[in-house]
């Protein structure tokens, strides 16, 4: 219970803080300006016409479910990269300003165990990723919803994606933040994790440039570890865009990135038990 506290907490300081005011006010700005800009004609459920900021767009006509899906997709992986990029910056002092010299100190001497401290800091960053990611996903589904009668829930699962890839991040993130002390090498971490995730979602085609040999299985072993978010973001685009995607191969991705955030967390909560304050 005190967990959810800890984590109720955090939430109660990143709403004070002007990083999630502005995103809150940024995810809401697009949302009204591509609101204002496009207008869409749909007639007997196919699209007609569409302009965007009073041009005229070129659309054959076809069923407006069909025609929108490459905006779901484009829309897809704006929240699932932007989502990260943001949260890995955004999210990065959580840690470290818990630890800060006074703060942890009047923690530490609360009825409240080590361990419960981090997982409490690590629960709260992930419902607000989560809020974030529902929010940007939600608006653009109403608003796409109300232009063109075309309800679908797919943009939404592909941001609660994003939101299980990020704890794979914000492990790694508080675990180095454990040991350092550093806002900026946190966030370092997580910008550095996003990338050789991306990477070793393609790492059967990126291996092929590599010459055969050492360099090769050098790389082929390090990527191996690493989870693979590019792959989880294409995942995502495909269920955005309604496109036929391999539940199992899915469901083995998210389940790689959920473990090795755990993974991340649990080497974090060791340090933090072991460490004198």
């Amino acid at each position: 219970m005190k967990t959810f506290t800890i984590a109720a907490d955090l939430l109660r300081e990143a709403a004070s803080r002007r990083w999630f005011l502005a995103l809150g006010l940024a995810i809401t700005l697009i949302l009204l300006v591509l609101g204002l800009a496009l207008r869409i004609e749909v007639v007997d459920g196919a699209l007609a016409a569409s302009r965007l900021f009073g041009r005229t767009l070129h659309n054959p006509i076809r069923a407006a479910d069909v025609a929108l899906r490459p905006l779901f997709r484009a829309a897809s992986y704006l929240i699932f990269y932007g989502g990260l990029l943001f949260g890995a910056v955004a999210c990065a002092d959580f840690g470290p300003s818990l630890l800060a010299p006074g703060r942890i100190e009047h923690v530490l001497s609360l009825p409240v165990r080590r361990f419960e401290l981090i997982l409490g800091t690590f629960l709260g960053v992930l419902v607000l990723s989560l809020l974030g990611a529902l929010y940007g996903s939600t608006g653009l589904v109403v608003l796409f919803g109300v232009k063109t009668g075309v309800f679908t829930a797919r943009p939404i699962v592909s941001a609660l994606l994003a939101s299980a890839t990020f704890s794979a991040l914000y492990g790694a993130m508080l675990a180095v933040s454990i040991v350092a002390r550093s806002a900026a090498l946190s966030a370092a971490t997580g910008l550095a994790l996003l990338g050789l995730g991306v990477l070793a979602g393609y790492r059967e085609r990126v291996a092929t440039f590599l010459e055969a040999g050492l360099s090769r299985a050098a790389f082929e072993t390090f990527t191996l570890v690493l989870p693979r978010i590019s792959t989880l973001a294409d995942a995502a685009s495909d269920i955005a865009a309604s496109t036929p995607i391999d539940s199992g191969a899915l469901l083995a991705n998210l389940a790689g990135v959920c473990i090795y955030g755990l993974a991340a967390l649990a080497l974090g909560i060791h340090f933090f038990e072991h460490r004198d304050f």
